[in-house]
This record gives structure tokens, sequence and C-alpha cells, in this order.
């Protein structure tokens, strides 16, 4: 029964950060919009990584080149990456303290735009500017108010 309510709040979760990933903003602050959908895959790959993993990424990667009309499976190579990395140093980085975590999800945050921009390059699509490294830095400076209050939740389903 425990992994069955892990794994409806593990959809939960991921559809709400999607649907938060879409929602129109005003340029200025689309440009640093966390990118709340890799910040969800990477917390369920630490968390729960045999729920939560590589097929998550993948899934929410289509998902998000389905909406952004980018190369089909550019973000879910990246994000299957992110998964992956994110799988196989759980254990270590569950025991660290939340500035190295959130130094830890900018990390992976910085290889997922890497990669996106990389695939962009090597496809013939603008690359963008400094703009586009904007979403890691905030995304890495809410991964503590994220972190929390998601594993807040799963300690008060318990």
């Amino acid at each position: 029964m425990i992994g069955a309510t892990v794994r409806s709040r593990l959809i939960l979760s991921t559809l709400a950060a999607f649907a938060l990933q879409v929602v129109p903003l005003p340029w200025w602050l689309a440009v640093v919009r966390p990118p709340l959908a890799v910040i969800t895959v990477i917390f369920w790959s630490l968390i729960a990584p045999r729920i939560g993993g590589i097929g998550l990424g993948f899934l929410v990667g289509l998902a998000l080149d389905v909406y952004r009309g980018v190369i089909f499976g550019q973000h879910a190579l990246a994000l299957s990456f992110v998964a992956y990395v994110a799988i196989r140093q759980h254990l270590i980085v569950r025991n660290k303290t939340m500035f190295e975590q959130a130094l830890f999800a900018g990390g992976l945050l910085f290889a997922f735009e890497a990669i996106t921009w990389v695939v962009d390059g090597w496809t013939g699509h603008a690359t963008g500017g400094w703009t586009r490294w904007l979403p890691v830095v905030t995304g890495a400076l809410i991964w503590p108010l994220t972190a929390a209050w998601q594993a807040s939740e799963n300690r008060a389903r318990r």
C-alpha cells in the first residue's frame, strides 16, 4: 500500500510540475522560470529511484518535447541522463546538507541545459544567449524549498 501512495504522489507532483512548467508567463519572468519538471524528476530519482527514475525522466522529457516542439527525444535524452546520475548518487546525496544537495541539483540542471544546448547546436536551431542559463541558477536556488516541501509531504503521508 505504501508503494501505491508513493506512486500516486509521484504522478500528482509530476503533473503539477509539468502544468506549472507550461503556464504562460511574461517574458521577463519566463526567462528565470525554474525547470520544475526537471527538479521533480531529480527529486523522485533521489527519493524513490525504483519508482521514479530513468523511465520517469524519459516520459517527462517526451512530454516537454511535444509541448515545446523541439527535436523529438531531445529533452527525453537529457532527462534520462539526469535521472541516471541522480539514481547512481542517491545514497550519497540524501545524506548531504541541503546546501550540498542544492549544488548537486544545480549541477544536474546544468547538465540538462548543456545537453539540450548541444542538441540545439547540432541540429541548427537557435542556441540562445546567456539567458538560457538563468533557469539553472533559479532551479538551484529553489531546490531547498521544493525538496523540503515534498519531503515533508512524504513524511506527513506515512
